[in-house]
């Protein structure tokens, strides 16, 4: 049984967490909650600072801060953005029906709102204007967009289903290439700062906002596609080795693609290389298991980190590389990792981010496992 397995890292986490990990851990691993203990324990969760200060953000008329993954001088805290609010109530599990959650989709939906809430800046307008361009290799504002609802519980609905589409294809495609310079042109007679190969923005390519689309959905799921979206994550981490990457080109203008996985994904590693490594192999894990060469290692990584305690620890070669660590844990913030402890001025805040993280990830696969048993 899985509770038994991890046991020693559950008792940690049970008497040294704070409030959002233990409402995930009942929630989502323990599954122990009664109906008016889980409103309890979200009722903390909604006290907690970040929660709070979320909700100085949200607007009459549903949006969540200002534009999009957008300018830091024009925001008053972090959560001032509407991905990175959309980021903090999937992190913090705040369920889908609640009106911040429904008003906030519904606002999403509604063109008339995001025009006005992308016209705050000039380059926000023009983004605005092209949001649909670029959707297949996740380099315009729709990709945010549609993302943020599949976070939020909503990536299912009929609205959604195109660039569910979009996302498993931007995967797929690779199987077509053995080297993948190919997909893209390249003028060295440009006279411009940056000069980089383009793509045409119908040009599929997979990026994190493809790939936390995929794992937050359900609609894609047949055992022969999963199969075939393992193979090219495979397939991927091969062809990107020695990849120089690429621009998408859009109106005249060379745009980087969003977020986009030019390089092979990185097993787990302590310190980490990348600053969302983890929250990349959580939802690697949702979309095929442990079908993936990537997931196989770190899952016997993970495994031997945790079998003297449970707890889940890494060391630091300085103050400086400790403080780089700890400013991943940013709550809502794309580019980092789940940050759900309130402040991590103690080493036992860090390591509750991380054994949560370890027993979430392997109960993932666990749960995958177990229900391709049940189907057999």
């Amino acid at each position: 049984m899985f509770t038994d397995k991890y046991a020693k890292s559950i008792s940690f986490l049970l008497e040294n967490a704070r409030d959002v990990i233990k409402y995930r851990l009942h929630k989502e691993i323990l599954c122990d909650l009664t109906e008016t203990k889980e409103n309890e324990l979200l009722e903390k969760v909604m006290q907690t600072p970040d929660y709070k200060l979320l909700l100085t953000h949200v607007k009459p008329n549903g949006y969540i801060g200002i534009g999009m993954h957008s300018w830091e001088k024009f925001k008053a805290s972090p959560l001032d953005d509407g991905e990175n609010a959309a980021r903090l109530l999937h992190n913090y599990r705040i369920p889908k029906e609640m009106p911040i959650v429904k008003n906030f989709v519904k606002a999403l939906r509604d063109d008339k709102i995001l025009e006005e809430e992308f016209s705050y800046y000039n380059p926000e307008k023009v983004r605005f204007s092209t949001r649909s361009l670029g959707i297949n290799s996740g380099s315009t504002l729709d990709v945010t967009i549609y993302t943020c609802q599949a976070l939020l519980g909503y990536g299912d609905d009929l609205e959604m289903r195109h660039f569910v589409d979009a996302s498993y294809n931007a995967f797929i495609s690779l199987l077509d290439y053995e080297d993948l310079n190919v997909i893209a042109t390249y003028n060295p007679n440009l006279k411009r700062k940056y000069n980089y190969p383009v793509v045409t923005p119908d040009t599929y390519f997979p990026c994190q906002y493809h790939l936390e689309t995929l794992a937050n959905t359900q609609c894609w799921r047949t055992e022969g596609k999963i199969d075939l979206i393992a193979k090219a994550i495979d397939h991927h981490d091969r062809i990107t080795k020695d990849f120089g990457g690429f621009a998408v080109k859009i109106n005249g203008k060379q745009v980087g693609p969003g977020w986009a996985y030019m390089n092979p994904f990185i097993p787990l590693s302590f310190p980490q290389k990348v600053p969302n490594q983890r929250k990349t192999l959580t939802a690697l894990a949702k979309v095929c298991g442990d079908k993936t060469q990537v997931v196989k290692e770190s899952v016997a990584t993970l495994n031997e980190m945790l079998s003297e305690d449970g707890v889940l620890r890494t060391s630091f070669s300085s103050s400086y590389e400790k403080s780089r660590f700890k400013d991943n844990f940013k709550s809502g913030h794309p580019y980092v990792e789940i940050g759900l402890e309130p402040d991590h001025k103690k080493d036992t805040a860090i390591w509750c981010e991380l054994t949560f993280w370890a027993v979430e990830f392997l109960h993932i696969l666990h749960l995958i496992k177990k229900e391709n048993k049940e189907s057999e």
